[in-house]
């Protein structure tokens, strides 16, 4: 009798450690979701992998609390050496991390911040930045406007010396068009230098030329991006390879895509 009473106290003993785990387990994923409910627009990029250098780039927006697949996807190229994890809304991941030159785009959990070209306006529900021959964004490690855009009239010749990303392209680089329509995505917001600067979303030379770590589409896909963005409605990019999504969709509570 004494057996049967103590297998019947450990069976209880063993169920009740399970069931906490479980609900552990639960309440864990349910702390880790990033995206909250202030975030009703999201882009999703997924690629093949971490070496990819194309990718498919889907637009979702919430609606009753679930995200509504609003068009068609998107080919987008990426950077020249694939993705590495960047420095956004996510946790630290375990894998590698973007740095300053590695020719990656920056993979994980980011806000946008505003657009950006050569026109004067744009139709578009961002702030929206027209720019001259004096802006440039500063990609020079160790300064102290290291991933800002910033106006050479404002801040002298020195400040902008060294950089690599006028942000008239056209102007200074023998009319260059990617920067014509554009938006800023917000890797490395604290600015820490050596960690990667001057991430966008812009228009692409072509589907087989990758980028130096933005994301780039064909012009028109750019328009109609830029066209439906909302900044009221907090809208968030993220990026991931196909392994990843799959792995992260739950605990990051990403919308479903079919037939990747």
């Amino acid at each position: 009798m004494k057996k049967i009473i103590l297998y019947f106290m450990s069976s209880v003993l063993v169920s009740s450690v399970l069931i906490s785990a479980s609900q552990a387990t639960a309440s864990q994923v349910k702390t880790q979701t990033i995206i909250s409910e202030q975030h009703q627009q999201l882009l999703l990029m997924i690629s093949d992998d971490w070496q990819a250098t194309q990718g498919k780039l889907f637009q979702f927006e919430k609606q009753q609390g679930q995200w509504l697949r609003i068009e068609e996807s998107t080919s987008v190229t990426l950077g020249r050496t694939g993705l590495a994890w960047g420095l956004g809304l996510h946790n630290k991941q375990k894998g590698q991390y973007k740095k300053e030159g590695d020719g990656k785009a920056p993979a994980g959990v980011f806000t946008l911040g505003d657009a950006f070209g050569y026109l004067p306006d744009l139709v578009t529900g961002l702030t929206y930045q027209a720019m001259s021959a004096n802006d440039y964004c500063i990609d020079v490690k160790g300064s102290k406007f290291y991933n800002q855009i910033i106006s050479s009239k404002q801040y002298g010749k020195k400040a902008i010396k060294g950089s690599s990303e006028p942000m008239r392209r056209d102007i200074h680089l023998n009319n260059d068009q990617v920067y014509k329509k554009g938006l800023i995505i917000n890797h490395n917001s604290q600015n820490i230098s050596g960690a990667g600067s001057c991430i966008f979303m812009h228009v692409w030379r072509s589907i087989d030329k990758p980028t130096a770590g933005c994301t780039a589409m064909e012009e028109t896909q750019m328009a109609n991006i830029l066209k439906w963005l909302d900044k009221t409605k907090q809208p968030v990019y993220v990026a991931l390879p196909k392994a990843e999504y799959k792995k992260l969709k739950e605990r990051w509570g990403l919308p479903s895509v079919n037939r990747l």
